[in-house]
């Protein structure tokens, strides 16, 4: 079981995240603006956070770029989560640190198997021992 911050601004995007994520087996964190979810990942950083790129105050890509610069958020699995679907809109993404991109509208069970494949790449442990 993974602990999973949503930051996303529409309701019930929050709580179709909510459902298909804790129904997979997360604790699941929720808040509604970049401020709110910053703050919640800084009191105790989660292990992937689901990141609207379109809040109200503080952009997605602005709340990435501050998880990254903070020492103790810069290696939690970002999500980012966007009606903004070109590829330039992914490539600014990624550039501000996401390391995964869904467009909107999703389905929710891609999500799921997103956010586990993300969470999977995490806890690979790399055996870099040298063959004899």
């Amino acid at each position: 079981m993974a602990d999973i911050l949503v930051i996303d601004d529409d309701p019930d995007i929050r709580d179709l995240l909510f459902d298909a994520l804790s129904g997979a087996g997360h604790a699941v964190r929720l808040a509604h603006d970049g401020h709110t979810g910053l703050e919640a990942a800084a009191g105790l950083p989660p292990d992937l956070v689901v990141l609207d790129w379109m809040l109200p105050e503080h952009s997605g890509l602005e709340i990435c770029r501050a998880m990254r610069a903070d020492r103790a958020l810069s290696s939690v699995r970002v999500l980012m989560l966007s009606a903004r679907g070109t590829e330039s809109d992914i490539e600014f993404g990624q550039q501000a640190g996401a390391d995964g991109y869904i467009v909107k509208p999703f389905s929710p069970r891609a999500l799921v198997w997103r956010v586990e494949s993300m969470l999977a790449q995490e806890h690979q442990v790399i055996d870099a021992t040298p063959d004899e």
